[in-house]
């Protein structure tokens, strides 16, 4: 099968009323305050809920938090390194250049949502097949569910295995290269190990500072939906990365849940946050295209 790959442009107005239709349809994503590993070089790692790529940094919850991980040439366990209430959720310098991966799970959360907002929402993040099920039996009652959040974010270096490797969360975006290396980067939904196929793959761009960092999350513009496409039979998506910046990739799954005492549908959201540099600007002036002049601007 084939993915469905979109280029969407939508405007600003989309963005507040889906801001105006309830928490559920948030993203949440890992910041970094650099989207390097440099060894020896200070990290701080914060979570995000928003809109647009843009939104408030949440406070760190041990007793909601499943596993936070940091894979580098090691696994390690960073829940330890999180205090109760602090809006950073770690710091750490890399021990080498090879790029580390960081993954987050939460245990569930419970909401409730009016039924027409709750059809909203399914439509907005693809989930036809709930929205289906919904409408045959009537689709007159209130939307009660569970969700849970299950969050990446790559910090590039020199191994790119680090970001390959399954980090074994129950909904993750796995990606076939380094994040931001190409100008492509084709990546596979799983679902409890899985390929999850027909899933509704979400990206979204916003530029970086012009020291190459990110900039305040609160403080930025909201921005469009910049690729939507959903996965093929294999559970792989390919997202054109064109622009350099800080790219935030999504995707949901919603069950039915086990606990019909606690709620009728269980969600699960994946997201993966990295950086595509900006290429290096060409060289300017006649004497660029000639192969002297461009060996001894390489030259020291």
């Amino acid at each position: 099968m084939t993915p469905n790959r979109t280029l969407i442009h939508w405007p600003a107005w989309v963005a507040l009323l889906l801001l105006a239709r309830g928490a559920a349809a948030h993203e949440f994503w890992i910041a970094p305050t650099r989207y390097d590993a440099t060894k020896g070089l200070g990290v701080e790692l914060s979570a995000v809920a928003g809109t647009g790529f843009r939104g408030e940094r949440k406070p760190w919850s041990p007793d909601h938090a499943v596993r936070f991980t940091l894979r580098t040439s090691k696994a390690i366990d960073l829940t330890r390194a999180a205090s109760p209430g602090d809006l950073t959720w770690t710091r750490f310098a890399p021990s080498d250049d090879g790029g580390a991966m960081v993954a987050f799970e939460s245990d569930y959360l419970p909401i409730e949502l009016p039924a027409a907002d709750f059809e909203y929402y399914l439509k907005a993040e693809g989930l036809d097949a709930v929205l289906a099920a919904r409408r045959a039996g009537g689709g007159t009652r209130p939307g009660r569910e569970r969700y849970r959040r299950c969050a990446k974010v790559w910090l590039a270096g020199n191994e790119p295995a680090r970001a390959t490797t399954p980090a074994g969360l129950p909904l993750e975006l796995v990606p076939a290269s380094a994040p931001g290396a190409g100008a492509d980067l084709r990546l596979q939904v799983l679902h409890e190990g899985r390929p999850l196929a027909g899933a509704l793959v979400k990206a979204w761009r916003t530029p970086l500072s012009a020291s190459g960092l990110p900039r305040t999350v609160f403080a930025r513009d909201s921005v469009d939906v910049a690729w939507q496409g959903r996965s093929d039979a294999t559970g792989a998506v390919t997202i054109p990365l064109r622009e350099p910046g800080e790219w935030l990739v999504s995707t949901v799954h919603m069950i039915p849940c086990p606990d019909r005492d606690e709620a009728d549908w269980q969600s699960t959201w994946a997201s993966l946050t990295f950086a595509r540099a900006a290429a290096p600007a060409p060289l300017s002036g006649p004497a660029s295209s000639s192969p002297a002049a461009r060996g001894s601007a390489a030259r020291p």
